[in-house]
């Protein structure tokens, strides 16, 4: 397994990570036993990033990690970093209620996630979304805190804008931004790439292959249940979505051309943008993750590039990448 290092302070991680947060939930019904097995197959196969937050499901997915590590061989166990978010308010019904950043509960959810994983410390914490009510200073310096109790190991941020970053960078090291960041979803090239790498901070890239959109595995008639956020998000819907997909065929060719599957050309595609950039992989079962780690295997070369971004070009995307409710708690859409 090849190996990157998140920005000049954070720690050194598999080039791929594994973003947990289908297993417990937003993408439709899940299964816990291949959920274990799947994290279990990435460690085996040297992914040492596991990326959760402690509001998927309501606490569900960091128990199911805290499970898989438990019950996982005592080297796989140990090798394992775990990147936290947090901050996201839920109400009993699975409801949205809001972001909170204050110290006070920084600290409230950190001692959660610790006892749900398992573990004696967080390797990366972050807050999910800025809390507008609270100077992002004060949530950073809460963080530090938890550092230098020695809970936490790293600060990362996640969906911060470049003036954010540069605020949050001025009060304690930062190791990366987690952000979305695909072939279909770019802005982050505009104003925060540049900052980050200004700064020496590493980026966890999400959202690799846009929800399945661009995984070639994505078709106009799937129909989508109720308890799957795709169902309301704007890429996925009616015309948008066939015009998304007429993208993902002309990145097939490309990608039929070298060999690959249209997966594997997409997060090739994540991984050639820098050494400063981690995939996370959101594989929810062992043959989906087994797809995704043939990525690290494919070379792109300066012709692929131009016919990968001549197939995709940059804005091609029909809809915004969340329901406009949640597209205002971003900080990086400023």
């Amino acid at each position: 397994m090849r190996t990157r290092t998140l920005g000049t302070t954070g720690p050194q991680v598999s080039a791929l990570g594994l973003g947990c947060m289908g297993m417990s939930a937003l993408y439709g019904d899940t299964d816990r036993a291949e959920s274990v097995a799947t994290v279990h197959a990435a460690l085996e196969t040297g992914v040492t990033l596991l990326d959760t937050g402690d509001f998927y499901a309501m606490g569900h997915n960091e128990m199911l990690i805290g499970e898989a590590l438990r019950s996982a061989p005592p080297a796989l166990r140990e090798q394992a970093l775990t990147s936290v978010k947090f901050g996201a308010l839920r109400d009993p019904d699975g409801g949205w209620t809001g972001y909170d950043g204050r110290p006070a509960a920084v600290k409230n959810f950190a001692a959660y996630s610790l006892q749900r994983l398992g573990v004696d410390h967080i390797d990366v914490y972050r807050i999910a979304r800025v809390d507008p009510d609270v100077p992002i200073e004060e949530t950073v310096g809460a963080i530090a805190e938890l550092v230098q109790a020695g809970h936490v190991r790293h600060i990362g941020l996640s969906e911060v804008a470049a003036d954010t970053i540069r605020r949050a960078a001025a009060t304690a090291p930062v190791a990366d931004v987690q952000i979305e960041y695909s072939l279909i979803s770019r802005g982050i090239e505009r104003e925060i790439l540049p900052a980050v790498r200004e700064l020496g901070i590493g980026v966890t890239a999400y959202g690799v292959l846009s929800r399945g959109l661009i995984s070639g595995h994505f078709t106009a008639d799937r129909q989508l249940g109720a308890n799957d956020f795709r169902s309301m998000s704007p890429r996925f819907q009616g015309e948008n979505l066939r015009h998304n997909l007429t993208l993902v065929e002309a990145l097939r060719k490309i990608a039929e051309q070298k060999g690959v599957s249209v997966a594997q050309i997409a997060i090739a595609w994540v991984l050639s943008r820098g050494e400063d950039i981690v995939p996370l992989v959101g594989a929810r079962t062992r043959d989906r993750l087994t797809e995704a780690l043939g990525a690290l295997d494919v070379t792109l070369g300066p012709d692929d590039l131009t016919a990968i971004e001549a197939a995709v070009p940059v804005g091609a995307a029909a809809g915004a990448r969340y329901p406009a409710a949640q597209m205002a708690h971003l900080d990086s859409e400023r």
